[in-house]
């Protein structure tokens, strides 16, 4: 794993996002103008790699060096291609299980499911850029390294992506508390992607419209609900179950 470094300055930040390394996210102040400021910005919506503008007591914060307004953040894992993946397992003929994460903002969340998913067997976790946790090392160290070794997809669109997989003949099941059916009692034939939603929220309206199948799992009336985390577990071995 390559150890995540911040770049500072509007031409070191220009140069990376020009290069071909991943960038995690790019930071602007808000009272940052030029035309370098221009052309970092063209380039982010390009590569849809995330920018965000911020107060510049923000990025004052994260960086002692002269950042000139403009911060960025590389990537601590390679980020990879949910069609590529899936056009990967066809190839050497296996369905693909994938798992897609809606919203959940927690990384230590993400992590505890990214190590049950490496052990379930899940082919790549897919997560949107936005209204997502950032991959850092603490979700790493509680995924007991699974992050490194299961593929993850941050895509810019998650309504597209998730329309995209369909046409691949996959199946999408969504984990709704709400759900009149036990997923016990659906058939869970892979291919097949699993949505899990935010515990605050769930599922998000526009994502809820592209299920094929809402399930809900087994659980005491006295329990408002599972953690996210233990949910995607018990729903991950009762697909691999069948």
């Amino acid at each position: 794993m390559s150890k995540q470094q911040i770049i500072a300055g509007r031409n070191p930040v220009l140069e990376l996002v020009q290069s071909t390394q991943q960038v995690e996210k790019v930071l602007i102040s808000k009272n940052a103008s030029g035309e370098i400021i221009k052309q970092i910005i063209q380039i982010c919506r390009d590569k849809n790699v995330h920018y965000q503008f911020v107060p510049e007591v923000k990025i004052t914060s994260l960086s002692k060096a002269n950042h000139q307004g403009v911060l960025a953040f590389t990537a601590l894992i390679q980020y990879q291609n949910v069609q590529e993946i899936i056009d990967f397992n066809f190839e050497n003929g296996e369905d693909p299980l994938l798992l897609i994460l809606d919203n959940i903002t927690d990384i230590r969340n993400v992590g505890a499911i990214a190590r049950t998913a490496l052990g379930m067997g899940v082919h790549a976790i897919i997560l949107p850029k936005k209204e997502s946790a950032t991959i850092n090392d603490v979700a790493i160290k509680i995924s007991a390294g699974a992050l490194l070794k299961i593929p993850v997809c941050r895509v810019e669109n998650l309504t597209a992506t998730i329309k995209d997989i369909k046409n691949n003949g996959i199946t999408i099941f969504g984990l709704d508390g709400t759900a009149n059916k036990y997923i016990q009692e659906c058939t869970t034939k892979i291919p097949l992607a699993l949505i899990a939603g935010s515990e605050d929220e769930g599922i998000s309206k526009e994502i809820l419209r592209l299920v094929d199948q809402l399930v809900k799992l087994p659980m005491q009336s006295e329990l408002e609900s599972y953690n996210v985390s233990v949910a995607t577990a018990m729903a991950l071995y009762e697909i691999k179950r069948q």
